[in-house]
């Protein structure tokens, strides 16, 4: 089955809070328009670089009241930093609010520094979320501890379905193993750690790391369940007029990357570190054959596309949008549901 597409955000335009929130919104309205299957936002807190929502339920409520089809997601909510009834409550109330349109993305997320900010314990980092992991599915699929949660139904009717919308993100084929004997979707990144003990001559590629993890994944779900996958991408589509210029701005962005995930950037050319990076720049033809030779693309439920680390201006991000979703999905036979709705029209 061919993936549909997605577009994430993680709201890093070079703007104060309320403009990047608002350009943000309109990306989220126009990606409907364009037949975006789903909208997602990061979480981070304390942590302007990486992101700049801390509270993705918020801004999430804001797109639901201006979209009518469009599903809402975290890529991710950081548990570990949140109270597990707290979160349930909003999931619940944005889905609601959207009309079930809600999909619960959810990691650790965070270092050291931003969960001892929320009086977490950083060693405990991942036994904190395990624990709020039980305790938020619980009250989202109706088998919360009544001694824990004594009124907890309410969350259970407001969220209903819900449970059956979590996703986990991991890098690692032990962590996807895991999330797929919990019978949820997997959320695989754009970037991948070099694998420890690699020692070829240059760094594996994304889809090549990550075909381990698919594989686990699929291995642990459980009978009957359906394999829910999304795939993000680093993708970047322009008209050719714009090519040389969005080029030459992403340097600085893919270097600064490159080094923080040790790929190497010491006389490295923009090629190179286009590869590396796994960034897929260029007009529609150009995206299409780097895009199209991602295998673990190709074979994911779901595809969403982000800017980041070339972070253009906010009009090149909202054509690339509509140059992915009229030119690249098609030629790549991944679904548009803009298109497919207008077929049925006409039909």
């Amino acid at each position: 089955m061919a993936p549909t597409i997605g577009f994430f955000t993680r709201v890093l335009d070079d703007a104060g809070a309320s403009e990047r929130y608002r350009i943000a919104l309109d990306h989220i309205e126009l990606a409907e328009r364009m037949g975006f299957a789903s909208a997602w936002v990061a979480q981070h807190h304390l942590d302007g670089a990486e992101g700049g929502l801390p509270s993705p339920f918020v801004l999430l409520a804001a797109a639901a009241q201006r979209t009518d089809r469009i599903r809402l997601g975290t890529a991710i909510l950081t548990l570990a930093h949140e109270h597990p009834a707290r979160a349930a409550e909003d999931a619940a109330v944005l889905d609601a609010l959207s009309g079930g349109r809600t999909e619960l993305g959810l990691g650790t997320g965070g270092g050291p520094r931003t969960l001892s900010a929320f009086g977490e314990d950083p060693q405990q980092r991942r036994a904190i979320y395990d624990a709020k992991l039980v305790r938020l599915r619980a009250l989202l699929d109706g088998s919360a501890d009544e001694t824990l949660y004594p009124d907890a139904s309410g969350v259970h009717r407001a969220g209903a379905g819900l449970a059956d919308r979590i996703w986990q993100a991991t890098f690692s084929p032990e962590g996807a193993s895991a999330i797929g004997a919990q019978g949820d979707g997997l959320m695989l990144s754009r970037v991948q750690p070099v694998p420890p003990g690699h020692d070829g001559p240059r760094p594996p590629r994304v889809w090549e790391v990550q075909r381990r993890v698919v594989d686990a994944y699929l291995e642990a779900l459980p009978a009957g369940v359906e394999p829910r996958i999304l795939a993000s991408r680093s993708v970047v589509v322009v008209d050719r007029d714009e090519r040389d210029a969005v080029r030459e701005h992403a340097g600085a962005g893919l270097r600064a990357q490159a080094a923080g995930l040790a790929l190497g950037t010491h006389d490295t050319t923009l090629d190179e570190l286009l590869v590396r990076t796994e960034t897929h720049l260029g007009t529609p033809d150009e995206v299409v054959e780097s895009l199209g030779a991602d295998p673990i693309a190709a074979a994911a439920t779901e595809v969403s596309i982000q800017v980041h680390s070339v972070d253009p201006h906010h009009t090149i991000t909202a054509r690339s949008l509509e140059l992915f979703a009229t030119e690249v999905a098609p030629a790549l036979g991944w679904a548009v549901q803009r298109q497919q709705e207008e077929q049925r029209h006409v039909a």
